[in-house]
């Protein structure tokens, strides 16, 4: 009896355990992978973050359980009989509860998953883009005895990193195999390109065809990495992420002088700024201790954005475009996510609420930058006569103060001023006006027997007002009241005639916060205005009492009144020109919702940061630097994955994340993610934020270096190379279309830095009424030089860039889409620069080579590296010999096509003729 049981019992250990066993080696479905992108498609249109029909949306976990509209949550975890979400899933057609409501039913295949998710617990899962970046193994190649290191194989011989070993991984499991390394002529063509955005000169490809070393590879790599035209490559590129343009933008598109943000990008590159650093200065350097002008000019990043300098336009709206431009472009650029829609609702795929865009405007939202046409704050700078100016106060300030705080707080506090010319406040903020208007919806004006308020100054020690005015009236009384029209008078001056002067009045306020009343009388010319741009009290430099101090005031006044170069910058407001941010409702900023802090979205913090015992382990969030430093954090899981993917696609022709703009779940998943994370701790980490040496991990690869030919077993299963079987084959960007052309010709000037230049375009490109700008073709090299430096026009951008797919940057864009079209061929075919550059290229090489075929055969290998085949010899001889021929026929046409030029023979027409084709040959266009 006894030995039965037990045998039963026996048996129904084994047969429970078995199952169990059996649980272990289950499918278990993962929510990321398989579940969210079902929601995505056919759930979250009814049930994400803009619409919650029913009281149901699958956007956060805990909106799951909650009971919705019907009274039941849509998922029971651990029962999916019980869950509604399945009840109306399987419901027949044409019931009114049906889901989807909208659109083809599920597949079996879905609901069978869905059904599986749930019965196995429902267990969420953050999308792997939000998830912490973690140190990947790296994979195992080669055979068992490669494996041992007992052997090499083909693999072991193949690899030549880490980066291959990830690859190599891909490829088995998709049955492929690598590509052989590429010919070396062809590879330091991509290789220069790539690194410097120019083709290798001649003396630097035979050098590496000769150097048969082991390093003779690395030290290419090295040369190259070492190049001043380094810097200008990876700085043209990111002026698409940075907006960057030589004007302003909208209807108006007047000018701007914010080239010096460039040069500071092109040196932060050469210098190998690490990349942490060089996101911090640009999003808060001026919030830097003891902020240099470097760091300053670096936050030119988020002055890129557009002004609105129409007459009739509002600032305020325009400001606030301003601040939600960088909103958005933070985002794109730095954390690879689509921010913009939840602007007006939470985003509708992606754990992001609409009061958490908010939260994160709020670090933006104190910029002094006020849509004013001066575009001020601005960091200015001065000539010797100014400069002697300023060193006569602060060597007045120091004498007057001597070894004290009160010294180094007037000197800074005067140095600030000079420089930035903040904290002050532009006059559209003047209201209640009588008599006065914001002239061209610009700066206010006054008239005779006009006023104004200027409300809640805190005017506690200060004595000195200071603002900029100018007037056509004469003998114009402005007085300035306290507290109401009639109240005690700071204030009353004749105002000088003439254009822009800065005033600094002596004035004895009240302490405290007051609201100010200007008021004007001007009876000898009653219909001109007085115009005040900006107004601000300071407390009066040291030594007032001294009787030379009259001459150093009469010097600060100079010293701010004059038209001084300078440059955008981000400056922050406090005290009485700090902002509240508010909730916009719908995304309209003129209506206001709920009151916001400064804080970042819910889905990144840690738990220790939720759970801290009274915010022991709270990060606080104050202004932007506190952001920089947070987005660049070793924990944030966003910044290196998405700097790392744009590096590799700038390479390759397409990131691991295709979506370069968008890591969200609306994206497309990466095709090597634990490439992915292991370059992005690579970055962080070994690296040390260095961008330099991240590329040279990539471009040193066995990866990197295959060949771009393609089987046709490889172009059925690998089209598009995603899974890295062979080398990249990319058309060359419109920047680099242009630089070869001009360096193969001999015609690139290598002049860097400074502003930007206006080579020759096609004539009627630009059209300006307001100011009737022209484009004045630049003197000398400066028409030659690299097209980083090219000005840009928001409206009319330079046409061949644009053909060739370059953005207009009125908004950052992330990723150039590349197109082939017949334009493209026009205009290296028709535009007067690459008819010059074939002109130039044709004369250098008909002096170096007589004979006709010679020319060509070393026309193409300048231009390609490599020789020219039988088959394409005899196309573009054949072409020569009818041009020629029908340039001896007509000779006119030869002088025609030649400019006039005194040498314009039918023999050198020919091989222009010729070699303008070769400029437009595919493998010409194209990274091999």
């Amino acid at each position: 009896m006894n030995s039965k049981w037990i045998l039963t019992g026996a048996a129904a250990i084994v047969l429970l355990s078995s199952f169990s066993f059996l649980g272990i080696f289950s499918h278990q479905v993962d929510f990321n992978d398989e579940v969210k992108p079902i929601l995505n498609k056919h759930c979250m249109a009814c049930h994400g973050g803009v619409k919650k029909a029913g009281g149901v949306s699958f956007l956060f976990e805990e909106d799951m359980y909650v009971p919705a509209k019907s009274g039941k949550p849509p998922v029971v975890a651990g029962d999916a009989d019980e869950s509604e979400m399945m009840r109306r899933i399987l419901l027949p057609e044409g019931h009114e509860d049906k889901m989807p409501k909208e659109g083809p039913p599920l597949k079996e295949e879905d609901i069978e998953t869905l059904k599986k998710w749930i019965d196995q617990g429902a267990k969420w899962g953050n999308h792997w883009a939000y998830n912490r970046v973690g140190r990947p193994k790296v994979p195992s190649i080669g055979g068992f005895w490669a494996r041992l290191g007992l052997t090499d194989d083909d693999e072991t011989r193949w690899a030549k990193n880490d980066i291959d070993r990830f690859a190599l991984e891909k490829l088995r499991e998709q049955g492929l195999k690598p590509a052989p390394e590429a010919d070396r002529a062809i590879l330091i063509r991509r290789l220069s390109l790539d690194l410097t955005g120019l083709p290798p000169t001649d003396a630097q490809v035979q050098r590496f065809l000769k150097d048969t070393s082991p390093k003779a590879y690395e030290n290419l790599v090295d040369t190259l990495l070492a190049s001043s035209a380094y810097g200008e490559r990876w700085a043209g590129s990111w002026l698409d992420l940075a907006r960057y343009a030589d004007t302003k933008g909208y209807e108006r598109d007047p000018g701007r002088t914010i080239w010096r943000y460039r040069d500071w990008l092109i040196k932060a590159f050469n210098d190998d700024k690490p990349y942490d650093q060089f996101v911090v200065e640009q999003l808060a350097g001026d919030l830097l201790p003891n902020a240099t002008d470097d760091n300053l000019i670096a936050t030119g990043f988020h002055r890129n954005t557009m002004n609105n300098d129409e007459g009739g336009t509002q600032d305020e709206e325009f400001r606030v475009a301003a601040v939600i431009d960088r909103v958005n472009t933070t985002w794109e650029v730095f954390q690879g996510t689509s921010f913009g829609c939840v602007q007006c609702h939470s985003h509708p795929y992606d754990p992001f609420t609409n009061e958490e865009y908010y939260k994160y405007l709020a670090f933006f939202n104190n910029t002094r930058d006020e849509d004013v046409t001066s575009e001020t704050p601005t960091l200015r700078f001065y000539k010797s006569e100014d400069s002697v100016r300023i060193k006569k106060v602060e060597d007045w300030i120091s004498k007057q103060t001597g070894n004290s705080q009160l010294k180094t707080k007037s000197l800074t506090d005067f140095r600030r001023f000079v420089r930035i010319m903040e904290p002050k406040v532009n006059s559209h903020d003047f209201d209640q006006h009588v008599n006065a208007s914001l002239l061209d919806a610009k700066y206010f004006g006054i008239q005779e027997n006009g006023s104004a308020r200027w409300a809640n100054v805190t005017l506690t020690g200060k004595n000195r007002l200071l603002l900029s005015i100018n007037t056509g009236a004469e003998n114009a009384l402005l007085e300035l009241h306290q507290d109401s029209l009639r109240g005690k008078i700071l204030t009353q001056f004749i105002v000088p005639t003439g254009k822009d002067t800065v005033l600094i009045l002596p004035v004895q306020p009240d302490a405290g916060k007051h609201s100010l009343y200007w008021t004007l009388k001007s009876s000898k010319t009653p219909k001109n205005w007085v115009q005040i741009k900006w107004a601000t009290f300071q407390e009066a430099l040291p030594g007032s009492t001294q009787p030379e101090f009259a001459e150093i005031e009469k010097m600060y006044s100079e010293i701010l009144t004059g038209n001084v170069d300078n440059t955008p910058i981000m400056y922050d407001g406090h005290g009485d020109l700090a902002r509240t941010t508010n909730v916009f409702v719908r995304g309209n900023w003129t209506v206001k919702g709920a009151k916001v802090q400064p804080d970042v979205p819910h889905v990144f913090k840690s738990r220790s940061e939720e759970s801290g015992e009274r915010g022991k382990n709270r990060a606080v969030f104050k202004n932007r630097l506190d952001l920089a430093r947070w987005m660049t954090s070793r924990d944030n899981p966003l910044m290196a994955r998405v700097a790392v993917n744009r590096l590799w696609e700038q390479l390759f022709g397409i990131g691991i994340v295709e979506t370069v703009e968008d890591f969200g779940s609306q994206g497309i998943a990466p095709t090597h993610p634990a490439l992915l994370d292991w370059l992005a701790v690579e970055l962080m980490e070994t690296n040390q934020w260095s961008i330099k040496k991240t590329l040279k991990q990539v471009v040193l690869s066995a990866t990197y270096r295959q060949s771009s030919a393609v089987t046709p077993e490889k172009l059925a299963k690998d089209p598009y190379n995603k899974w890295l079987s062979r080398g990249a084959r990319v058309r060359l960007s419109a920047e680099q279309v242009r630089d070869q052309m001009l360096a193969v010709s001999g015609l690139l000037s290598r002049k860097m830095y400074g502003r930007s230049v206006m080579p020759l375009q096609p004539d009627n490109i630009w059209l300006s009424p307001y100011d009737g700008a022209k484009w004045q073709i630049s003197a000398g090299e400066d028409r030659y030089r690299r097209a980083l430096y090219i000005y840009w026009k928001r409206t009319a951008p330079y046409p061949s860039m644009v053909t060739f797919d370059a953005p207009s940057r009125e908004f950052c864009q992330v990723r150039r889409i590349r197109t082939n079209t017949p334009l493209q061929a026009l205009v290296t075919l028709n535009d007067p620069v690459y008819l010059e550059v074939a002109h130039c290229f044709s004369e250098t090489i008909s002096a170096q080579y007589h004979q006709p075929q010679q020319q060509i055969q070393e026309a193409y290998r300048r231009l390609t590296c490599q020789s020219i085949s039988p088959k394409r010899l005899k196309v573009l001889t054949n072409l020569y010999q009818s041009s020629l021929a029908s340039y001896r026929k007509d000779p006119a046409s030869a002088k025609k096509l030649l400019a006039n030029d005194g040498d314009a023979t039918p023999e050198l027409a020919a091989l222009t003729v010729t070699a303008n084709a070769m400029l437009n040959l595919d493998e010409v266009v194209t990274k091999e």
